[in-house]
């Protein structure tokens, strides 16, 4: 159940999308780079034996294997974000305050204004009342 009140944690967020998408092309060059190490090594090691067929096999499956894991975004490998509410530990608040003070209460109080009537130019008590 998802609450509203609460802001989302900094830990709950995604990853952002500028580093995922460099996470992936980095992936990406990695296993193209493996690829074609098994293309040369497949040509150029002699005798030819079994291990040429591997690399062969390396150099054929490898494209498909790497786009496919270009393609995937981190969302699949997303843990679950940790509550940071948790590890806090919260002692109880009366006792830290100390039972003879307490803390000054200020109050404001607001008055209506009177409206004035057309005959009311100058209000009783002003500056220009007393001459």
């Amino acid at each position: 159940m998802k609450s509203s009140s609460i802001p989302p944690s900094a830990t709950s967020l995604p990853r952002a999308p500028q580093d995922d998408a460099g996470a992936r092309s980095r992936r990406y060059l990695i296993m193209m780079a493996i690829r074609i190490a098994c293309f040369v090594l497949m040509v150029l090691i002699t005798p030819y034996g079994w291990y040429t067929w591997l690399f062969a096999a390396g150099a054929i499956v490898l494209p498909y294997v790497a786009v496919v894991l270009a393609n995937v975004g981190e969302d699949v490998h997303r843990k679950d974000a940790e509550n940071p509410e948790r590890a806090l530990t919260a002692g109880p608040v009366a006792a830290e305050r100390a039972p003879d003070r307490t803390p000054p209460v200020i109050q404001i109080q607001e008055t209506r204004s009177i409206p004035r009537t057309p005959d009311q130019t100058n209000p009783p008590g002003s500056d220009e009342d007393v001459r």
